[in-house]
């Protein structure tokens, strides 16, 4: 559930209508609901109420440092990927041992920063990544906690470009080079190792594929322990889907009972890393109709938000919903949904049943807020769009627009 909805035929963002937002604010723009943010974190989290579990957000699903801070007054932690990431998490009030970093690529100096930071663990994804947390540690005087990606090889069933647990991706070890990363781990003085991590892939719409890499993971944990591990966490990444179009993933509580069977009677704490299932929903892109035009084949609508705004169609294929902002009850028509870039991937939605628009009407994409702004770019020179965060009948602007001076502010 989330909290945009038509009363009276005019779409609201909890209590704001969107088109007083999109007056006010101009298009495009995304808009988010607080309200949604509450309800989904809670949702997940407490699906896990039986087991010692911490929710690790996923910054990259979207990073607004706004969005951030309303799950840490929750009590949430965060999976980062990037010092970007980690340096927002910090500025949005998460604290260190809160914090999960992510990611094959890990820099020296973004290394430094966690270690600084005090984060509770990385999650090594190779061994000269593990080497260099090592030596990085010993040169600071400290310890890095650390746990190993684990790549179990399982399908999970989703787009190839968001599957990341089979043998062909670059993400994690496998299991037998796992056993010797370990092993390693036990010997450097400047690692302590303490979890084991897996994350099989995004939007995923069936919990299979999760038990399968669980049970996977728990026969590797216990030759860890036979070895003498002292593994404390179990990081099962993310990866629960939400309804684009006519997907039914399951329901956290489903997911919740699932994991909590399996694991219920060992002494580990679990770590979740949503990202779209919490702020999936909690956000639109509203867009203003500027060309209505047609060819012999198609009808385009030709709309002021583009690929740089959401990727996600042009990348993935993906589906949004998109729906006027005030309905008029016209006939229905065939449209392509496009944007303004010079690229024919530019593209919200093909071959689209909506009611008939007009030249200066506005549509809400659903469905945008993850994956949404963290992948937007400047591409053609288009300034980023503005974030706001609804909270009841409170407007926030979480991001202003950027202007033509933003474009060029870092070039000599």
């Amino acid at each position: 559930m989330n909290h945009f909805e038509y009363r009276k035929g005019e779409l609201f963002a909890e209590e704001v209508p969107v088109r007083k937002l999109a007056e006010e604010y101009g298009t495009p723009l995304y808009v988010y609901s607080a309200s949604t943010i509450r309800r989904h974190f809670k949702a997940f989290d407490s699906a896990f109420d039986g087991l010692a579990h911490m929710t690790c957000f996923s910054v990259k699903a979207n990073s607004n440092i706004g969005v951030l801070r309303l799950m840490a007054e929750m009590g949430g932690g965060v999976d980062i990927v990037s010092g970007g990431e980690l340096y927002r998490a910090l500025k949005a009030g998460v604290p260190g041992e809160k914090i999960v970093y992510s990611g094959v690529g890990k820099k020296a100096h973004e290394i430094r920063e966690a270690l600084e930071a005090d984060i509770l663990m990385f999650n090594v994804e190779s061994m000269p990544e593990l080497e260099r947390i090592n030596d990085i540690a010993l040169r600071m005087g400290k310890v890095a906690r650390v746990s190993f990606r684990i790549n179990p090889d399982v399908d999970p069933k989703t787009h190839p470009y968001i599957s990341t647990g089979m043998k062909k991706n670059k993400f994690g070890l496998d299991i037998e080079h796992s056993r010797i990363a370990y092993a390693l781990a036990q010997e450097l003085p400047g690692i302590e190792p303490i979890g084991i991590d897996c994350h099989i892939g995004s939007q995923l719409t069936t919990i299979e594929p999760f038990l399968e890499a669980l049970q996977k993971i728990l026969k590797f944990y216990k030759e860890l322990q036979a070895m003498g591990m002292d593994i404390r966490y179990l990081d099962l990444g993310g990866g629960l889907g939400i309804t684009y179009d006519q997907e039914e993933p399951p329901h956290p509580e489903v997911f919740g009972k699932a994991l909590s069977d399996a694991i219920k009677d060992l002494p580990l704490t679990l770590i979740l890393e949503p990202g779209r299932v919490i702020a999936g929903n909690m956000g639109i892109l509203v867009t203003e109709a500027q060309y209505l035009k047609s060819t012999p084949s198609k009808n385009f609508v030709i709309v002021d938000a583009a690929m740089n705004d959401l990727v996600r169609p042009a990348l993935y294929q993906s589906f949004h919903g998109i729906g006027e902002v005030v309905q008029h009850g016209r006939a229905p028509q065939m449209y392509d949904v496009v944007g303004p870039i010079c690229e024919s991937s530019d593209f919200l939605a093909r071959d689209r049943e909506l009611p008939e628009i007009r030249q200066g009407e506005l549509l809400a994409v659903f469905s945008a807020g993850a994956y949404g702004f963290t992948m937007a770019s400047n591409y053609n020179s288009r300034p980023r769009t503005a974030e706001l965060i609804v909270d009841g009948d409170k407007v926030t602007v979480a991001r202003r627009r950027e202007t033509y001076e933003d474009l060029v502010a870092l070039e000599l």
